[in-house]
């Protein structure tokens, strides 16, 4: 680990789908700068390489050459110490839908090592900031995909991660939702210092969103 300002780091990153004369290069010598304590959006066109990047820096997917760190650790050298500092919320959302919010919040903490007490201290809050709380009680099989999403950003943030990396998160998103999401991540940004990285291809929502803003396009 070494100290610096960046939360997020890349140096030449790239990945290659297939194989060299045929293969996809879906991102491309990718060299990036976060700054900590910052909402960034990642703006590309679908199939710019937006979703490639963030599973490469969240674990998902290995480079074909390159480095990246994330909360000061290599993804290549350290990559449990990243995954233990960072929250995921993906794309397709992969819930356990017969669990209620708070068994599958409950659930996703004690992976990331937290007691019992620490747990039920933190879930309530949650809830009532991402407006779940009148759902407690009903499985995720029964959600909307608003409420899906709120549950999955519940989970992502329950062991306080460094890094939120958040892959289209409004996608499908009713208007209301989506506000209970911005306000959220504006005050876990503000109060906590954590960075948010997420993907989305809509310039008016980078535009008024976001502090900083990367544009990809064909994997640059």
């Amino acid at each position: 680990m070494h100290e610096n300002n960046w939360a997020i780091e890349t140096h030449a990153l790239t990945r290659r789908f297939g194989d060299k004369r045929t293969g996809v290069v879906a991102v491309d010598h990718l060299d990036l700068r976060v700054p900590r304590g910052i909402i960034y959006g990642f703006l590309g066109p679908n199939g710019a390489g937006k979703s490639t990047t963030i599973n490469m820096l969240v674990g998902l997917l290995s480079p074909t050459s390159g480095a990246a760190t994330v909360a000061g650790f290599s993804i290549l050298d350290n990559p449990l110490q990243v995954k233990q500092r960072i929250g995921v919320v993906p794309e397709g959302l992969s819930l356990y839908e017969r669990l209620t919010a708070p068994e599958h919040i409950e659930l996703v903490g004690r992976l990331h090592g937290l007691d019992a007490d620490e747990i039920d201290r933190r879930i309530p809050p949650l809830l009532d900031l991402l407006e779940l709380d009148e759902a407690a009680n009903k499985m995720i099989l029964d959600y909307s995909a608003g409420m899906r999403k709120k549950t999955a950003m519940a989970a992502a943030l329950i062991h306080a991660p460094e890094v939120l990396f958040l892959d289209e998160p409004f996608e499908s998103v009713d208007p209301i939702s989506t506000r209970a999401i911005k306000q959220i991540l504006r005050d876990t940004v503000d109060r906590r210092g954590t960075t948010v990285f997420f993907s989305t291809h809509v310039m008016e929502l980078a535009e008024r969103f976001c502090d900083q803003v990367g544009i990809l396009n064909r994997g640059h």
